[in-house]
């Protein structure tokens, strides 16, 4: 199995590169698109080999973590490697694991291709696992709860969950002692900016 490549990027498609690696080009499948790097540039991605009756495809990660919290996406029921790539497509880490510690089900299921029940599955599988060389994320009750409580009150304001939710953590995170109606300030000065 192959574990990880090291290449200059020859060609990149849309959620894909071509990984030329001393003249074998590898179709890497991947959430972390080395478009701000660009073309020819030399890039190092650890890799997850599926296995499949017709095929054998390749997922690729900048970093082992993203491998580590994709394999772990894998193993919920319901959640296959293009489901997983979609949720690491949309969702950084960074928003996915305190998404999953507060059972925050709106914001996995903004990724396509999850629905409300498959959301519900990766919270309920993985809430609470460590990932990431035990960096998972685990959000104190009041911590998620105010975290949980900003998201809606910005979605109610026409705010996607998505978009705003790594900006909401970080507000929670810096004024622990913050109510809502407080965040929510921050939140929307933070937006005018």
């Amino acid at each position: 199995m192959i574990g990880k490549l090291q290449g200059i990027v020859d060609h990149v498609g849309d959620g894909w590169v071509i990984l030329d690696v001393n003249g074998v080009g590898y179709k890497v499948f991947t959430p972390d698109m080395p478009q701000a790097t660009g073309h020819e540039s030399q890039v190092t991605m650890w890799i997850e080999t599926v296995v499949r009756e017709d095929s054998i495809r390749l997922f690729g990660f900048a970093t082992q973590a993203g491998l580590e919290l994709f394999n772990q996406l894998t193993t919920v029921s319901g959640v296959g490697p293009k489901v997983a790539l979609a949720i690491l497509s949309t969702l950084k880490p960074d928003v996915l694991l305190p998404a999953i510690a507060t059972g925050d089900s709106k914001t996995i299921s903004s990724a396509p291709g999850v629905g409300k029940k498959v959301a519900e599955k990766i919270i309920v599988e993985l809430k609470g696992k460590t990932v990431a060389g035990g960096s998972w994320l685990v959000a104190g009750d009041d911590k998620g709860s105010a975290l949980s409580d900003l998201l809606s009150a910005l979605e109610s304001l026409g705010y996607r969950r998505a978009d705003s939710a790594e900006m909401a953590q970080t507000l929670v995170r810096d004024n622990p002692d913050a109510d809502v109606g407080t965040l929510v300030r921050l939140a929307l000065k933070d937006i005018s900016k």
